[in-house]
């Protein structure tokens, strides 16, 4: 079984040599063209997806709603993903030693926002890639000024990797 990516980690491509991409900046955050209505109720937050190309030839990019999916919380319900909202990357051509983001903008209960998984799926050169998860969440506010974590949070997976992560960096 494949072990998902920590938010911020890089994953990298082995059919398209050089080529890497990660999700990070999950945090809360306000869509700038205004919020959509199928998203009332529900708390907005932002995250960006980076392509990297560090490899020697140029490839061309695409990326777009249907190739990201979100889920929230410990049942892995759907995320509302605000398109109109989103600056995602169509058919850019990323050369060598250059980067290319998309920022997007999602929704959901603000009570399962400590767990978010971002799936991705590339499109390089007309063909698919193979399709990479990211493990990660949102702090819940109020936890954090009290000092603790929701208790769905502390056994959450990202926390699992990221207190296995800390306890091997340590040793």
């Amino acid at each position: 079984m494949r072990e998902p990516n920590v938010v911020g980690d890089w994953q990298e491509y082995d059919e398209q040599a050089g080529l890497r991409v990660r999700v990070h900046g999950v945090e809360k955050a306000e869509p700038p063209r205004g919020r959509d209505d199928a998203a009332d109720e529900l708390t907005y937050f932002r995250f960006r997806v980076t392509i990297e190309n560090r490899g020697a030839e140029h490839f061309g990019i695409h990326l777009e709603d249907g190739q990201i999916d979100i889920r929230v919380g410990a049942e892995g319900e759907s995320a509302f993903l605000d398109w109109r909202n989103s600056q995602f990357i169509e058919g850019f051509d990323i050369y060598p030693l250059r980067q290319a983001t998309a920022v997007l903008f999602a929704a959901g209960p603000d009570a399962v926002l400590h767990r978010v998984d971002i799936q991705v799926q590339l499109k390089v050169d007309d063909e698919w890639t193979e399709r990479y998860l990211w493990a990660g969440g949102i702090e819940n506010e109020a936890a954090v000024e009290a000092g603790t974590r929701p208790d769905a949070a502390k056994h959450s997976l990202a926390c699992q990797v990221s207190n296995f992560l800390r306890r091997e960096a340590e040793s």
